[in-house]
């Protein structure tokens, strides 16, 4: 099954988006999640966890700091994979000056509901696109 990203909805935080491919509700018989996540520069997630999902980050372009757990924060680059076990406290932060963009996964999928009681969370239909403003220096 074919999903065009520009079929499908975007969620936007003040840090970013997320476009979400393949999810348990919107694909039949799917069992995990895939999607597209965009962290603007200079901009990252509070640490959070799923209590019930392994969630798997490929990173696809650019670089940023990320935590899993209680290990010492690391860095990620173009090309690097991040597995973040279930229940376990992780965040990412974009340190470069280009979109960070990830692939993220959770198995189960179902996770991704959670997201849209964040404070922040607003979702945009399909065929709009997301806006993020530069600040002016001075």
């Amino acid at each position: 099954m074919r999903r065009d990203p520009s079929t499908l909805p975007t969620m936007v935080f003040d840090w970013g988006s997320i476009k979400w491919h393949v999810t348990p509700d919107a694909v039949p018989g799917a069992s995990s999640t895939l999607g597209e996540v965009v962290i603007n520069p200079n901009k990252g997630h509070d640490r959070h966890e799923h209590p019930d999902a392994d969630e798997i980050l490929y990173v696809v372009e650019g670089e940023g700091r990320q935590t899993v757990g209680d290990d010492p924060e690391f860095t990620v680059r173009t090309g690097d994979a991040v597995w973040i076990p279930k229940g376990t406290l992780h965040s990412t932060f974009n340190t470069g000056w280009r979109p960070l963009r990830l692939v993220a996964t959770y198995t189960p999928g179902g996770a991704e509901n959670a997201l849209r009681g964040l404070p922040d969370f607003v979702e945009l239909a399909p065929g709009q696109a997301p806006t993020w403003a530069v600040a002016s220096g001075g």
